[in-house]
């Protein structure tokens, strides 16, 4: 990456009424699941070193919660900690919090918040879960209330109330223009918005514009899924370098970007998961992108032919659809995906190369 007039000191996001400062780059937990206890811990603790101070984790996320724990033990004054619940009564919210609370080795998390709701918890609507998160508060158990949510429309019901001091919610540059104005809503509410989903599930690549199209929104905090140290240091680089300008060639890189995945696509973000037929949904849902934006040979291997060959099994019993916080018709997309895919692999044996292959386009 070349970074030479073109950027402007790290902006510093207040998360509004919590008074949580973080550098307008965080880290996302949900990947490290996917690595060793010993690779979390070195991967955790770099980011502290290099100027990460806002961590999100979730109950939800099996173990990223204790890998996050033992990381960070020793060094709770020098970060923020989010975590989520799903519960759905009061009995599984303190649970879950004291779950949490040993997970993380921590007497409190400085910011607990309702995980992806389909509803908006209320004082008085006469299910006792926001009074939940009150007495927690009041119990010195959480510093302050938050939600996330997949859905705009709830999102906006939620910010209304005036109940929540943080919304998490997907934004990154292939937003719509309904989804942007939920960031502005915030602000004018002084609420904290934090950025979810700012690689579009993997699809987004390219650092600078992601970085550049975030420095316009100044009070929206990217917590960007991290589980590798390269890629790590590049989110570091920015806190040292600064920030990109946007330009006309981040610009142009945007709309490329924009033409390319607008509309309804998978996200990758599992909620569908588990398929009874044992069909990696978030995976071979969205496989016609991901064969052509990352490097095509992983994804047209052996193994990958026989996860998709499972779409075939689809009894169409919707549980996924069920699921699916973005609404996708996900029985169709699965079968779109497969018939793509299997065009490609007829071009990949016809002209010998996998490269050849991904030239042309497909339904996304």
């Amino acid at each position: 990456m070349n970074r030479t007039e073109a950027t402007v000191p790290m902006n510093r996001v207040v998360l509004g009424s919590t008074g949580i400062v973080s550098p307008q780059d965080a880290f996302g937990a949900l990947p490290i699941q996917r690595i060793s206890f010993d690779e979390a811990e070195r991967l955790l603790r770099r980011a502290v070193d290099g100027g990460m101070s806002f961590f999100d984790t979730a109950r939800a996320y099996s173990d990223s919660e204790e890998k996050m724990g033992r990381a960070l033990h020793g060094l709770r004054d020098r970060v923020a900690i989010a975590t989520k619940t799903m519960a759905k009564t009061p009995e599984d919210f303190w649970d879950d919090l004291h779950t949490s609370l040993r997970n993380l080795r921590t007497d409190h998390v400085d910011l607990y918040q309702f995980h992806c709701i389909d509803r908006v918890w209320e004082l008085g609507d006469g299910t006792g879960m926001y009074e939940c998160m009150v007495e927690a508060k009041r119990q010195g158990k959480i510093n302050h209330i938050g939600v996330t949510a997949h859905k705009v429309g709830t999102a906006f019901e939620a910010v209304e109330t005036g109940l929540y001091e943080t919304m998490q919610f997907p934004f990154n540059y292939l937003s719509s223009p309904r989804e942007t104005e939920l960031v502005s809503a915030c602000e004018r509410k002084n609420m904290g918005f934090i950025a979810m989903k700012g690689l579009a599930g993997g699809l987004l690549m390219n650092a600078d514009a992601l970085m550049a199209h975030m420095a316009c929104f100044p009070n929206a905090l990217p917590i960007w899924g991290i589980q590798r140290l390269e890629e790590l240091e590049t989110w570091l680089s920015y806190i040292e370098e600064g920030q990109p300008r946007m330009s006309p060639e981040l610009a142009a890189a945007i709309e490329a970007d924009r033409a390319e995945l607008a509309g309804s696509f998978c996200r990758g973000c599992g909620y569908c998961a588990p398929c009874p037929q044992g069909i990696v949904v978030n995976q071979c849902a969205r496989m016609s992108l991901m064969v052509r934006r990352a490097p095509s040979d992983v994804w047209l291997s052996e193994a990958w032919q026989t996860e998709m060959d499972k779409i075939d099994s689809c009894t169409e019993c919707r549980s996924c659809v069920e699921r699916c916080p973005y609404g996708l018709d996900v029985p169709a997309v699965l079968k779109e995906n497969l018939e793509d895919y299997r065009r490609l692999l007829a071009r990949r044996v016809e002209a010998g190369s996998a490269e050849s292959a991904v030239d042309g386009r497909g339904p996304a």
